[in-house]
């Protein structure tokens, strides 16, 4: 979806200054636009895109980096084996030209393009594609999503400088999609000799853009590479980016972005609030809704708590959502409610609508069967324990504070007490890895049904602390085995029916992000995961 409506020119100098430079200015700036390149950069200031983001990972490694506003920057350092096109989900050419994968999908044999670098000049080769895979498997606790992509690794066979075979000791068919991902995508050997925390200030790629500068919490530079022209088969431009570099800053306040943009300090600006539309609507600006694939925001269950494991207590959670009231409060226009644990966009989605229905008074009967009546400040209790829950969230996408205060008022309305815990991004995130939590407000992108193995396969990751031999575990295991696209259509909508019923986890609301753009920018595209695609960007400065 997208709109496009009027207002007045901008006028002036491109500048992060005025009341917004405090926020977000990069220390050291002496051009006043929040740039720091190094004298060797040969930048044309008047072709720099301001792109405004509102959270930071405090790593700018793509292979340790999930979080969506962190993305838009990083997926440009690095190039990957494949893409996907957004379309069709096929699987498409990038660094591969050509590939080809044995009947039981252990081994997948890959032919590069010749003419690769990474920007230290170091060659894109199978030796380097090998050392990728090897130490994406030493990565720590920010990179078990990209470890799950390379289960059952075995080992990557060299053929020649630009073929080898990726070879599996158990059937993996997740690996092709996993290949157009920017978590494996590839950097330089020599950024791969330095320790993961030393990755999270810098790494080398072979992307169309080459980190400048990165400070924690406040932006990060990228300067395009002239030399580039190996871009993916589904860029409009796959050679030298249009724009110089680009420069991403973070802006927590939602308000403020959208400020910075009408203000013309700013070309782009991500999570743009529901609050923040109307004025927007009445500027130049244009604003682009896109639906993130992978699984929608949901509450997250840690099974490792008794009450949680009762499937009265967690159908009673998910019956006392109100979905729909909560996409017309907290989100912005269009946003769909979820009607499975894989959002809308993702391939292989099947819709579960009855089962995320809202009824509060079933919520209420189920807890009163389950022995559970209201204490004295209306909060379902039972043998004195009351069903109270420590609700864990971080400001990770613009409409969080205002979802989980919602939903807190909701599941107060059955007699379920929450106490919201907001804690910065690298807290929560050891937070739930530890285990340290009993319900978790969170969402995944990935534009792949496998997506639901990683996070609910029991023997992996298993964040939610589900028993050993989960029921789900045999679909999920089935649906990463086989290219065969009926028997792995029927293999996820088996998994999907089996955790949805079960409320293993409570999927809400599919991820909706608007990215708003100046009138400015043009040839804005996104990729498979709805993240923006850089190349294809045209800054058009007019006169003032």
């Amino acid at each position: 979806m997208k709109h496009r409506h009027a207002r007045s020119s901008r006028h002036g100098v491109r500048s992060l200054a005025l009341v917004a430079t405090a926020l977000f200015a990069f220390t050291g700036c002496s051009s006043g636009t929040g740039l720091e390149f190094s004298p060797a950069a040969e930048v044309d200031e008047e072709n720099v895109l301001h792109f405004a983001l509102g959270t930071d990972a405090g790593c700018v490694d793509p292979q340790q980096v999930t979080l969506n506003d962190a993305v838009f920057s990083l997926r440009h350092l690095v190039d990957s084996l494949t893409d996907q096109d957004p379309e069709t989900g096929e699987i498409v050419p990038w660094l591969a030209t050509d590939w080809d994968v044995n009947d039981d999908t252990t081994e997948f044999r890959f032919t590069l393009r010749s003419d690769a670098t990474f920007s230290n000049g170091e060659p894109v080769n199978a030796e380097a594609v090998k050392a990728n895979f090897e130490r994406i498997l030493e990565l720590g606790a920010r990179g078990g999503l990209t470890r799950s992509y390379l289960d059952y690794y075995e080992d990557t066979e060299i053929i020649s400088d630009h073929e080898f075979v990726v070879k599996f000791s158990e059937p993996n068919a997740q690996f092709m999609q996993a290949t157009s991902t920017h978590n494996l995508g590839l950097i330089a050997p020599e950024s791969l000799e330095k320790s993961d925390d030393e990755r999270c200030e810098g790494v080398i790629g072979s992307g169309p853009f080459l980190l400048d500068s990165y400070v924690p919490n406040e932006g990060i530079n990228l300067v395009a590479r002239q030399d580039y022209d190996w871009g993916s088969s589904i860029y409009d431009n796959r050679s030298a980016p249009k724009v110089s570099a680009a420069s991403f800053s973070i802006v927590p306040e939602s308000g403020v972005r959208a400020g910075l943009l009408q203000s013309g300090q700013v070309d782009a600006i991500s999570s743009v609030a529901p609050q923040d539309i109307p004025a927007l609507e009445q500027t130049t600006a244009t604003l682009h809704t896109v639906v993130n694939p992978g699984v929608p925001m949901t509450i997250r269950m840690n099974h490792d708590n008794p009450l949680i494991q009762e499937h009265a207590v967690r159908k009673a959670i998910s019956l006392a959502i109100n979905r729909k009231q909560l996409a017309e409060v907290v989100y912005p226009d269009d946003a769909p409610v979820a009607t499975s644990i894989l959002a809308s966009t993702t391939p292989g989605h099947a819709d579960f609508s009855e089962e995320l229905r809202y009824d509060p008074d079933e919520a209420i009967e189920l807890l009163t069967d389950a022995g559970f009546s209201p204490d004295e400040d209306g909060v379902m209790a039972r043998d004195g324990e009351r069903l109270e829950f420590d609700f864990t969230w971080a400001m990770v996408f613009a409409p969080n504070s205002a979802a989980v205060e919602l939903l807190q008022q909701q599941l107060a309305e059955v007699g379920i007490a929450t106490e919201l815990h907001e804690d910065a991004i690298a807290q929560w995130n050891a937070r739930v890895i530890e285990g340290n939590y009993d319900i978790d407000w969170f969402n995944t992108t990935r534009a792949d049904g496998d997506h639901l193995r990683t996070i609910f396969d029991s023997r992996l990751g298993n964040i939610s602390n589900l028993p050993e031999n989960y029921h789900t575990d045999e679909a999920l295991a089935l649906q990463s085995t086989t290219l065969d696209p009926d028997v792995r259509e029927e293999a996820l909508y088996q998994a999907q029916k089996a955790l949805v019923e079960d409320y293993t986890a409570v999927p809400i609301i599919d991820v909706t992000n608007v990215v708003g753009t100046s009138d400015e920018v043009s040839g804005t595209r996104f990729d498979a995961a709805a993240r923006v695609r850089l190349n294809d960007i045209t800054l058009n400065r007019g006169e003032e």
